[in-house]
């Protein structure tokens, strides 16, 4: 019958063992952390594994240096042959103050006095906001004096009805142009202040430039006034003559370029002004309700004359100005929840 031998060693044989197989390794070569390890069980804690590995492994002097040259050499500076040279050339030791007797690099530079507070961002700092609104200023007083007259006839013509056999005066490509920089005005104006309102109420960090933000918010207004003369025209084709639409058309426009001249001085005002956000939405909605009630004065002298008609009056008003202008505000709402970061 052959005995079993037991496999528990007790703590003096793994002892006797592991000095001998040390005695062995030191006479052979340096021992490696893994092969000492491999000696503990598998459940030793890392106080064991760091005390067995001082125990066996002792730092020794280097005999044998890499002779593979020193690829990582400085720009204009050829490869090094040996990690032993250091030599620099002498634009890497000297410069242009070297010799200078105020240039002392052991002392230790500092920075005197106490370091500032950064200046906090402000709408009226921003360049390009106020590089926008002295442009608009120029292009616009520019464009009155070349078409005061032009101007003058159109609010004249918006509150007075045209007699049937009214000879139209048509615009000149001068007047046209002016009337282009009119409604681009208006959309920056309203693009400024839907900005300054943004960072007052939503958020003030963005994803992109905050010049790139305004331009998207003007393209957005753009975008509506367009939707909204291409309502304009197709209600116009299906329900009433090719000539009280143009003349609605014009009135349309006549309010947007005025509306441009008022949001010049609100703009400035909410500025340079810092103005708070209840007289901001205040006088928004005061803008708002005015140009509606002017737009709802115009479509009952050209086309509802009769009481009879009021319900087909508040169908077109809540068509084309109550949703579009809905619309407009969702869309702008959904476009800050793209470009803010919310914190």
């Amino acid at each position: 019958m052959v005995q079993q031998a037991d496999s528990i060693h007790t703590g003096l044989e793994i002892d006797a063992e592991l000095q001998q197989q040390s005695v062995q390794q030191k006479h052979s070569s340096q021992l490696t952390p893994k092969q000492v390890l491999s000696w503990l069980p598998k459940n030793a804690t890392p106080a064991q594994q760091d005390s067995m590995i001082r125990a066996h492994i002792k730092p020794c002097e280097i005999t044998h240096w890499s002779g593979m040259p020193d690829t990582l050499h400085l720009p204009g500076h050829k490869a090094g042959k040996s990690f032993r040279d250091v030599s620099l050339p002498q634009y890497y030791r000297e410069s242009f103050f070297s010799k200078d007797s105020l240039f002392h690099p052991e002392l230790k530079g500092g920075r005197l006095g106490v370091a500032g507070d950064p200046v906090p961002y402000t709408v009226a700092g921003d360049n390009f906001v106020t590089s926008l609104l002295l442009l608009c200023f120029v292009l616009a007083c520019i464009a009155f004096s070349k078409s005061k007259h032009f101007i003058i006839r159109q609010a004249k013509a918006f509150f007075r009805t045209q007699r049937e056999g009214t000879t139209v005066i048509t615009e000149t490509s001068s007047e046209v142009r002016f009337q282009l920089f009119f409604v681009v005005q208006t959309c920056l104006l309203v693009a400024i202040g839907y900005f300054i309102y943004s960072k007052v109420s939503i958020g003030d960090t963005f994803i992109i430039e905050q010049n790139l933000v305004i331009s998207i918010y003007a393209g957005c207004v753009m975008g509506y006034f367009l939707l909204k003369a291409f309502l304009y025209s197709l209600a116009g084709w299906v329900f009433f003559d090719k000539k009280k639409t143009s003349i609605w058309l014009e009135s349309y426009f006549t309010i947007i370029y005025y509306a441009g001249f008022t949001l010049f001085l609100y703009a400035l005002f909410f500025i340079y002004f810092d103005l708070s956000l209840v007289y901001m939405t205040a006088i928004s909605l005061l803008l708002i309700i005015s140009a509606k009630i002017l737009i709802l004065y115009k479509w009952i002298k050209l086309f509802f004359h009769q009481l009879s008609a009021a319900f087909l009056l508040i169908l077109y008003f809540c068509a084309l100005e109550i949703i579009p202008c809905l619309l407009l505000y969702q869309g702008m709402i959904q476009v800050n929840n793209v470009l803010l970061i919310k914190i």
